[in-house]
């Protein structure tokens, strides 16, 4: 029967990792990761690329859940679960903040947004850049078994979420009053674009939740210490993480971005078009 070992007299792991509950999560990003990158060959929308590294990181991380069944002793499987389950929002958030820059360009609504389109990238995608570094800095220190350092990585993992909450919050201000001043002012592209780019802001606003519950989760689970509730326990993972992050997998390949770029092209040509006949 196994059982829960130690590492040099430290336990790494409150409780045996389920085995069935990583594999089942580990085959479904696998399929979430399969499915993206093949509807990134078909739109070539590359600035979805970190999108799909990000379900490609999942599928490590669980895999490596799943391998440390039989081996809550060794160290290397813990860090790989550990850090690969951490960072993957991060990079799903960076092509949800370059997917409202295009979303804002497709309408020609740049005047509207309270930040710039050619800024709005820089500053977000900036700072989910910083909070992956800060999350992955804390993430090897936690891991590195050296106890002297455990604490200060947990709290480099707090500033990393706490910087991600941050970027979201002002996402989202940004993203909610730019639809309010478009549906009170529309753009003529607003009306004509073939894509129903409301359905993908839409979109937009359901993966940021998902993202901010689980960041707030992880908040918790860190402010809560190494004997609180959250990392004693292995369900909330499943539930306030792993779920909600499949689920932001599924829903951005629902209105995949891709499909609105080819959308905007496909209207550009159009009225190219329509002033040829014209003058012709």
């Amino acid at each position: 029967m196994t059982e829960l070992k130690s590492h040099n007299g430290y336990y790494l792991w409150h409780y045996l990792p389920s085995r069935p509950a990583a594999i089942i999560f580990c085959i479904l990003f696998i399929i979430a990761t399969l499915a993206h990158f093949w509807r990134l060959s078909r739109t070539r929308a590359w600035f979805c690329l970190v999108f799909a590294i990000g379900a490609f990181f999942e599928v490590i991380g669980f895999g490596a859940r799943a391998a440390a069944y039989e081996r809550t002793d060794a160290l290397m499987p813990y860090i790989i679960q550990n850090l690969f389950i951490l960072l993957p929002p991060a990079l799903f958030a960076a092509s949800i903040y370059m997917t409202l820059g295009r979303i804002i360009n497709a309408v020609n609504g740049g005047h509207l947004s309270i930040i710039r389109p050619t800024w709005l990238t820089k500053i977000f995608v900036g700072g989910d850049v910083f909070s992956f570094m800060v999350q992955g800095g804390g993430g090897g220190m936690m891991a590195g078994g050296d106890q002297s350092k455990v604490k200060l990585g947990q709290n480099m993992i707090l500033g990393g979420l706490g910087i991600q909450l941050l970027m979201f919050g002002l996402f989202w201000l940004t993203a909610v009053l730019f639809h309010l001043k478009i549906r009170k002012n529309p753009t003529t592209e607003s009306y004509t674009i073939d894509a129903k780019w409301e359905q993908y802001l839409g979109m937009l606003y359901m993966v940021s939740a998902l993202i901010m519950i689980r960041s707030i989760f992880r908040v918790a689970e860190y402010v809560m210490g190494n004997d609180g509730y959250l990392l004693m326990n292995e369900w909330p993972l499943y539930v306030f993480d792993a779920t909600l992050m499949f689920g932001v997998t599924v829903l951005f390949y629902w209105r995949h971005p891709g499909a609105l770029t080819a959308a905007k092209i496909h209207d550009s040509e159009r009225v190219q078009l329509e002033s040829m006949s014209s003058k012709a």
